[in-house]
């Protein structure tokens, strides 16, 4: 999945305004005008269409888990080295929501993406472990539909 895809998902799940996406994304430690807040959710085809850096997309979900949770009282080291990959949005999204095994299933499950608890699992574990399993773009796709279907 792209950068610009997950934002746009992430903005319609939070019901945000890219004036709200921008302040989320200055929370993660990144600012940007809401123009170029604007641009980066605009569809490809769009004219100002900007497409979203792995940075990012990385301080956006950071400032999204502080504006949901609030602040650590650790300080969490931040590399930002990292190229975020699917499974790392998932873990990212979970955090911020606040979720845990059940509540995730479930979220799949009113996507129709059915998975058990050891598949779940196999996500977030580390890369090179043996039970480890990479999420794919359509678990990804899934999950972030199950958490925008409102009960």
């Amino acid at each position: 999945m792209d950068n610009n895809d997950i934002l746009r998902r992430v903005r319609y799940i939070i019901n945000g305004d890219d004036k709200e996406m921008t302040e989320v994304l200055a929370l993660g430690g990144y600012t940007m005008s809401t123009e170029d807040m604007a641009n980066l959710l605009a569809r490809d085809d769009e004219p100002g269409f900007l497409p979203c850096r792995d940075e990012v997309l990385v301080r956006f979900l950071d400032g999204l888990i502080l504006k949901r949770r609030g602040p650590s009282d650790k300080p969490a080291p931040r590399n930002l080295s990292i190229i975020p990959d699917n499974n790392l949005v998932l873990k990212k999204l979970r955090i911020a929501f606040n979720l845990q095994e059940e509540a995730m299933l479930d979220t799949f499950h009113k996507a129709g993406f059915d998975i058990t608890k050891s598949e779940l699992s196999a996500f977030f574990r580390k890369r090179g472990s043996r039970q480890y399993r990479a999420c794919g773009d359509q678990a990804l796709r899934r999950f972030l539909k199950g958490l925008s279907i409102k009960d």
